[in-house]
């Protein structure tokens, strides 16, 4: 590996590095590429800033530098949405409707469904890049660490003309070098011996709502799948990785439509509807849909867990994925809506998995 990653970066070696791109030529995905330079992915951005395939955008307070920008994409029509973890991309074609954004929190509801926690964005840039399907625009937002947070893709059922004026509007090409430093590790988990099980399952069963479930695991300051297996089968139960895979299938076999979650640490992003086209490719789970993709590392999952949380309607049942270091990053639920009981036949394709052996 080449190792870029000298305190400052140097922007020259890296722009120097990156493979002259072509349409023929395409070079390698950011992400792979900066892992081979060993500089965070953010860095190539801000290295391209001096060939102008690169603009730094909403220079600011990074608390509420964003608003403006991401509720002007509403304005461009339909785009592709991507949230990405280690283990998952998740890629979801629509537009940006809906947004309620409050400080450093937000959402956006409809087609592109996302939940922002702008408190861990810093910086964004208009980027210009040849990729594998030719030149392609987007708008891309990292960490302080220069993690991708979330990226929104130009496509052929977008307004060109609205986009550049958005990238014209929010554009701050004299903002300074991004100064990029590395993420605090989580905190360890307590030992199960410090947790008070009998009151953690007492208050997990008194859930009315599964959006309580977040307090409750503040409150007893345990980590979510700590949670898991302490809290007895009747609300948590381990299934084999395998299960992820066999949900898919069966999901698309039945046509019906499920919730697919993709988490980072600043941003979740939502697939309701039916998942059709399953491929597996190597270690890659795909799905491969019009309008919604996903590409999941099934050799990254350490633990998957079918879990229940009470609900004003009933039980709310979830497939969960853990990787070895306890980050829960994909969801699946039943398709549902508030204030309607869950699904019965995603019920019944959950109790197919809970019988199956590994």
């Amino acid at each position: 590996m080449t190792d870029l990653a000298a305190t400052p970066l140097d922007f020259a070696a890296i722009l120097a590095a990156i493979p002259p791109a072509s349409d023929a030529t395409p070079p390698p995905r950011a992400r792979d590429l900066a892992e081979k330079l060993g500089v965070p992915e953010a860095a190539l951005s801000e290295a391209r800033r001096a060939t102008g395939e690169t603009r730094r955008l909403a220079r600011g307070d990074h608390k509420g530098a964003f608003r403006d920008l991401l509720i002007g994409v509403g304005g461009v029509g339909e785009v592709m949405a991507l949230t990405r973890s280690d283990h998952c991309v998740h890629e979801k074609h629509g537009e940006y409707l809906s947004p309620e954004i409050e400080g450093p929190v937000g959402l956006f509801l409809g087609e592109i469904d996302l939940r922002l926690f702008l408190f861990n964005w810093k910086y964004a840039y208009a980027v210009n890049e040849v990729t594998r399907s030719g030149p392609r625009r987007s708008l891309q937002f990292f960490d302080a660490a220069g993690e991708a947070m979330h990226k929104i893709y130009e496509t052929k059922a977008t307004d060109a003309d609205a986009f550049s004026a958005l990238i014209e509007a929010h554009a701050e090409d004299e903002a300074p070098a991004a100064e990029f430093a590395p993420i605090p590790p989580a905190k360890a988990p307590r030992a199960d011996s410090e947790i008070d099980v009998a009151a953690l399952r007492a208050d997990w069963a008194g859930m009315t709502d599964t959006h309580q479930f977040f307090g409750m695991l503040r409150t007893h300051d345990v980590a979510r799948e700590q949670a898991m297996r302490l809290v007895g089968s009747e609300w948590a139960r381990p299934v084999p990785v395998e299960s992820c895979r066999r949900a898919f299938e069966r999901a698309s076999a039945s046509e019906q439509p499920i919730m697919v979650f993709a988490f980072n640490r600043g941003c979740v992003q939502i697939h309701t509807g039916p998942v059709t086209t399953i491929k597996v490719m190597g270690p890659w789970l795909n799905v491969l849909d019009p309008r919604f993709n996903l590409h999941l590392r099934e050799d990254r999952i350490a633990s998957a867990w079918i879990v229940r949380k009470p609900g004003d309607t009933g039980d709310v049942t979830s497939l969960e994925l853990f990787d070895k270091d306890g980050f829960c990053f994909v969801q699946l639920f039943g398709e549902r809506k508030p204030g309607i009981p869950e699904r019965d036949d995603w019920r019944a394709l959950l109790a197919e998995l809970e019988g199956e052996p590994a």
